[in-house]
This record gives structure tokens, C-alpha cells and sequence, in this order.
């Protein structure tokens, strides 16, 4: 058997007959053995009597969410290509022979695309305006940018893969992560992805859809900044680290004029604060890649690689160090001016000018030096279960 045409139900008995209809007419014109698999997650509405009648092979899906559903579903397939859609009449299964096109070419996963950008249709009224204008094309981009994943659609309802894809992808999510997670694992692994258009009807329900587009939209953001520490940590941790930096030196120096606006120390304690943040942003970053590439969460990244083998535990500590003790010259430069003056009151800006960059100094050196143990604490735990390259050097900073 070749294709399984795998439909995730939860009380779909209004559009169940008909989208079982067209998967058997989709079969026939894709010219391949194949079957309907209906993973029911328990219906109470009488849709497994409706697919068994109609020929679909029925599997009960015990665990709750439309990420178990599909899990439970490729378990029992038998077909070495699957293609998932929606049972709410909102897909046209007869479209299924684009995506058996693009497995015989090889393609792991192929994603069906609603979205203009990838030529796909979406007939009026099928999709809200916040989803069709708002919530899947930013979150399409996201997916993108991050991921350098060539679908123009991450979350279509209508998408293939190989069963020997699927067990590579090793997904794990229950609910509707579960679309997100499969790009994002399928691109992180080099899976063979492409896309075909396709056409998103309104769905034939009488009831709402189980989907909730600010709840679940936030569902897919929240895990791909999750799996993506480059933009959730490294890229805002480095501008506010270099930003901040820069300004505090320019601050500590003399008062800046800008646009008018005097900026003085108020402003160079803002800066300070900006660089401490951006520089815990960055470490948090390190931390998330280690753990995750150590746990099989991301794959093995050559540049951080080659970045532990330059930074071991030793470096770190020095260089800490080093940022630390400049911070106790300028702080000690600071209690010798209090001295000369008698211990007495100092002019208020002037003491600060010198007091924020020391304590800045000491507060960076001191997370330097602990952060470079925590990434030595990390390799000692996660040793046995890293990436050969992530063990090469023998200093535990690099093997972390």
C-alpha cells in the first residue's frame, strides 16, 4: 500500500461523508493502493459508524489534542506516503495527487499552501480576516526567518510526508503545536520539503471550529521562539549588549545633547541596566544551545561548536576576571576621590559618572565568570549524550 489519506475526527459528522468522498476520488485519480484512516479522538456524534459505512478504516484515539489524533493515526497507517487534512469539508482531497507527484520525486515532506505567496487559493469567507491577513503570514515569515524553511504556509491543515520522515522528525507535542513542530523539526533535520498550492474552502460545519486564533496563534509563536534561541535570546541580547555598551561609554564621559534632550546619568544608569540585560540574553542563548543540541532537541550547530572549542572554562574565568578587576580600579579611582575630598558629599552627577560603570564592570566580569562554570556544569552532565564535535576538546567549557 502506498497512501494513506489520514483524517484527525472529533465529532465531524456533518462533513465527514463528504470529505471521505473525495479522499476516495483523490485516490483514484492519483493512480496509487492506498486507504482512509480516520483517527477519531473520541467522537459521541455517531462519525465512526459514517467512515466505517463509507469504506475508511477507523483507529480510536484515546489521548486528547489534535497532535495526539495525528500521532496515533501514522502509528496505524499503512501507507508508505501519508497525506493529513481536516475532516470539516475545508480541503479537497482530490488534490492529493500533487503531493503523491512530489514523494515519487523524492520530497520527505510536502506542505499544501493556501497562501497567495505560494500560489495556493483561499475562496471567500473561508478563513477569518485575523488569520488570513494577521495571524498566517506573520507567523509563516517567523517560521522562515528563523528556520530558513522554504513552505510559504506553515500551518495549513492539507500536508504529506513519508512514514520514514515522520519517525525522523521524532515530534512530541500534543495539541495544535504539533503543525509547527513538524516544519521545524523536518528543516532542522535537512528533510527533502517542497510545497504544492492548494485550495481552502469554507468548512461545512454548523459549529465553531475547534481552533482559537489568539490562543493557538500564541501556542505556534511561543514554540518557535522556543526551538529558536538565535532570535528569542542571541539576536535582542546582542543589540541591547552593544547598544548599551556604547552609549554608557559615551555617557561616562561627558553629558550627551540630543534632539535638545540632555542626557546625563539618569540615562547612563538606563544604559548600563541595557548592557547587564543584553549580556544575560546572550549567555541564556549559550545555555539553550548547549542543552538543546546535547539533548537532541536542535542539531549540531559548526559554529557554536567551533566557538566551545575557542571559549574553555579557563578563558572565561580569566577574562572575567579581567572585566572585574577594571571594575574594582574604577570603583577603587572612586573611594580615592571620596578620600581626597574628606569622606564628605560629593558633586552628585560627577560621583555617579564614576560609580555606574564601575558597578557595571563588576556586575559583567562576576556573570562571566559564573556563567563560564554553568557552561562547564552543562558539559559535565550532558557529556555521554553530546554530539562527537561538541566533545573534541577536553576542557569542560569546550565540551559543553
Amino acid at each position: 500500500m502506498k497512501l494513506t489519506i489520514l483524517m484527525p475526527c472529533l465529532n465531524e459528522a456533518e462533513t465527514l461523508a463528504q470529505c471521505i468522498e473525495t479522499a476516495h476520488a483523490g485516490l483514484a485519480r492519483a493512480g496509487v493502493p492506498g486507504e482512509i484512516l480516520i483517527a477519531d479522538n473520541g467522537s459521541t456524534d455517531g462519525s465512526q459508524a459514517i467512515a466505517e459505512k463509507l469504506g475508511a478504516r477507523v483507529v480510536p484515539i484515546p489521548q486528547k489534542g489534535y497532535g495526539s489524533a495525528l500521532r496515533g493515526g501514522v502509528a496505524a497507517a499503512r501507507g508508505e506516503w501519508i497525506v493529513m487534512g481536516d475532516a470539516d469539508d475545508s480541503y479537497d482531497f482530490r488534490e492529493v495527487d500533487r503531493f503523491v507527484g512530489k514523494f515519487q520525486q523524492g520530497d520527505e515532506l510536502v506542505m499544501g499552501c493556501r497562501l497567495p505567496a505560494g500560489g495556493g487559493t483561499i475562496v471567500p469567507g473561508a478563513m477569518p480576516w485575523k488569520n488570513r491577513w494577521i495571524g498566517n503570514p506573520v507567523l509563516s515569515f517567523i517560521g522562515r526567518l528563523f528556520y530558513k524553511c522554504p513552505a510559504h504556509d506553515f500551518h495549513s491543515g492539507l500536508r504529506g510526508f513519508t512514514k520514514t520522515a515522520f519517525a525522523k522528525m521524532d515530534l512530541k507535542t500534543t495539541g495544535m503545536e504539533f503543525a509547527s513542530e513538524m516544519v521545524i523539526s523536518a528543516t532542522l533535520k535537512g528533510l527533502k520539503i517542497s510545497e504544492v498550492p492548494v485550495t481552502l474552502r469554507k468548512d461545512g460545519r454548523s459549529r465553531p471550529p475547534h481552533l482559537k486564533p489568539w490562543r493557538d496563534g500564541w501556542r505556534h509563536l511561543r514554540f518557535m521562539l522556543l526551538f529558536c534561541p538565535r532570535w528569542l535570546f542571541l539576536v535582542p541580547g546582542i543589540f541591547l549588549f552593544a547598544f548599551g555598551l556604547l552609549a554608557a561609554t559615551a555617557l561616562a564621559v561627558v553629558p550627551q545633547h540630543l534632539s535638545g534632550a540632555v542626557l546625563d546619568v539618569g540615562s547612563l544608569l538606563v544604559a548600563s541596566m541595557m548592557a547587564i540585560i543584553g549580556f544575560q540574553l546572550v549567555t541564556f542563548a549559550f545555555f539553550t544551545n548547549v542543552f538543546a543540541i546535547a539533548e537532541g532537541l536542535l542539531p549540531n550547530d559548526e559554529k557554536f561548536s567551533r566557538l566551545f572549542k575557542f571559549f574553555t572554562l579557563e578563558k572565561g574565568i580569566v577574562f572575567g576576571l579581567l572585566v572585574a578587576f577594571s571594575g574594582f580600579g574604577l570603583l577603587g579611582h572612586a573611594a580615592w576621590i571620596w578620600r581626597q575630598a574628606g569622606y564628605g558629599v560629593l558633586d552628585y552627577p560627577e560621583n555617579l559618572r564614576r560609580l555606574i560603570p564601575a558597578t557595571t564592570l563588576l556586575v559583567l566580569g562576576v556573570q562571566t565568570v559564573f556563567a563560564s562554570f554553568f557552561m562547564s556544569v552543562l558539559g559535565l552532565k550532558t557529556t555521554t549524550r553530546q554530539p562527537p564535535t561538541l566533545r573534541e576538546n577536553s576542557s569542560p567549557a569546550a565540551q559543553s
